[in-house]
């Protein structure tokens, strides 16, 4: 991933546009990343799968594993998808566990 100073990319607009087609160019501002360049493609991309709806018996089976072997945080009452599973990093799954001690 590139990065650049907003300065130094204000300077070379075009230029960190090119390169973004090929991969994110991160834009700093007092050393901190600020913003980043990436190209309408991949933005198009990744709204698609932020939308990316299932019913439930539509589900994929590495969505349904996911599910299988997510383990409850007892303190938070909240299972949560494995951070190693590959559903996990394209969905985040974290369900919600309501139990008869949880009080509302």
């Amino acid at each position: 991933m590139i990065r650049v100073s907003a300065t130094g990319s204000g300077k070379q607009v075009g230029c960190y546009q090119d390169m973004a087609l090929a991969e994110p160019v991160v834009v700093t501002r007092n050393g901190r990343d600020r913003t980043v360049l990436i190209s309408a493609a991949e933005y198009l991309r990744l709204k698609r799968r932020d939308r990316q709806v299932f019913a439930a018996g539509e589900l994929p089976d590495d969505m349904l594993d996911a599910i299988r072997n997510a383990e409850v945080d007892e303190r938070r009452q909240v299972a949560v998808a494995p951070a190693s599973n590959s559903a996990s990093r394209t969905a985040r799954l974290v369900i919600a566990v309501i139990t008869e001690s949880s009080s509302c």
